[in-house]
């Protein structure tokens, strides 16, 4: 039976207490009828028992095939059974039945799980009823002192209501909010792991690599000797240099990164390695959009620092490296750059002309590694996490006009004139 209560959700779970209710609703005026020989009116107490169970067994029908519900639906279905039970209590002794405090236990279920203003409307709604029993009372029930008994009990239920709630309520919201709290810190705990699996996986590439690199270096440099000036061997030795600068940068990156190392890093200092990046290794590419178009900008720029270390500038290229891939994809040599200051934040949004997110990668990309025909989905992931280290955000959306756009913020720190 726990296992059964464990797999429904909060909806399907308030249908099995309101069919568990009806059972001993009946059983209940079974009993009152033929053992106690009190006569309650059958017609209408059928009648509101019956509407109760077709009610039931219609919202079970519709909700059945949904593994999640809303709090709309469980305030509909909490109004109902204020409803239902005042309708019950009305033709069975009104607010002198035994069973009137019930009406607390809606009030739980929207404590438990109703937004405050929805657990307003449902409390409101149960004192409602009872006031409308009380007041329904008739007069020969209120002879002798009968009249302070019921007041009394009308300020009864009104305190209980207040404290379901209001205590069960916070009670609750604060479990929730540390669920919660507790859900993201462990998102973020595999996110950590994920992302250092992936680094320690690097540096023993990049150990692995340091010596072949080496060693055709060396052979490069005795070719040289034999032939000097030779074009293909210029080539060879401006991409072996590349490599050593890369080899070396992520050495210094792994460092930094150890080290917890930040430094300040001026806006138009990062976007022209930005620039200089695009124009050295993508030289077909046109950059479109404001990065520096006036000296206005300029200036702006130059006084505007970020607080970073040397992951930054990769994680930056590695989303211009998927905006150009899409890019071309799409036969297009286009990508579109622009910057702006928003409420302290600096904000560098990259817009490329490819063919844009599908709904599946947005709910995807920057939470976890996800494969990906361009291997934009490592990339993206890695940028996520190096951007939220440094207190920034990554926002990945379609542009209107076609295409993705990604946008890197960062929070601005003070230029005090000390480190750089």
């Amino acid at each position: 039976m726990s296992h059964l209560i464990k797999s429904l959700n909060q909806l399907q779970l308030i249908f099995v207490l309101r069919l568990a209710a009806i059972i001993i609703q009946v059983s209940l005026i079974l009993f009152v009828n033929l053992v106690l020989q009190y006569q309650l009116p059958w017609t209408p107490l059928v009648a509101v028992i019956v509407t109760e169970l077709l009610f039931t067994l219609i919202c079970w029908y519709y909700y059945r095939s949904r593994v999640n519900t809303d709090n709309l639906s469980i305030f509909i279905q909490s109004i109902a059974d204020i409803i239902f039970l005042s309708l019950l209590l009305y033709f069975s002794g009104g607010a002198t039945n035994a069973f009137v405090s019930l009406l607390l236990i809606p009030i739980a279920i929207a404590a438990v799980t109703l937004s405050n203003t929805q657990l307003l409307v449902v409390a409101l709604g149960a004192i409602t009823s009872y006031s409308l029993l009380l007041w329904q009372l008739p007069m020969s029930v209120m002879h002798g002192n009968m009249q302070g008994h019921f007041i009394g009990m009308w300020i009864n239920f009104l305190f209980s209501t207040l404290v379901v709630a209001l205590v069960v309520g916070k009670m609750a919201r604060g479990i929730s909010q540390r669920e919660r709290a507790l859900a993201k810190y462990k998102e973020e705990l595999l996110k950590q792991e994920q992302v250092m699996a992936l680094g320690v996986a690097s540096a023993q590439v990049t150990h692995q690599l340091a010596t072949p690199v080496a060693t055709v270096q060396l052979l490069a440099d005795e070719l040289m000797e034999e032939q000097p000036g030779h074009s293909l061997l210029i080539d060879m030795q401006q991409q072996l240099s590349r490599c050593r600068e890369s080899i070396a940068s992520f050495r210094k990156l792994s460092f930094d990164i150890k080290e917890q190392t930040l430094s300040k890093i001026s806006c138009a200092e990062l976007l022209q390695q930005i620039q200089a990046h695009i124009a050295l290794n993508y030289p077909d590419i046109e950059i479109i959009g404001q990065l520096i178009e006036s000296s206005e900008d300029s200036n702006v720029q130059n006084v505007t620092y970020l607080q970073a270390d040397a992951s930054l500038l990769p994680a930056i290229i590695n989303l211009i490296n998927n905006a150009i891939r899409a890019t071309r994809n799409n036969l297009s040599r286009q990508i579109e750059l622009s910057w702006q200051l928003v409420d302290g934040y600096w904000q560098l949004s990259i817009h490329d002309f490819g063919a844009g997110f599908t709904l599946s990668k947005l709910a995807e990309l920057g939470v976890k590694p996800v494969d990906s025909q361009q291997g934009l989905g490592m990339a993206v992931f890695l940028s996520y996490a190096t951007l939220e280290r440094l207190g920034g955000k990554l926002r990945l959306t379609n542009h209107q006009s076609g295409g993705a756009l990604v946008t890197v913020t960062l929070p601005v720190v003070a230029d005090n004139g000390n480190d750089k």
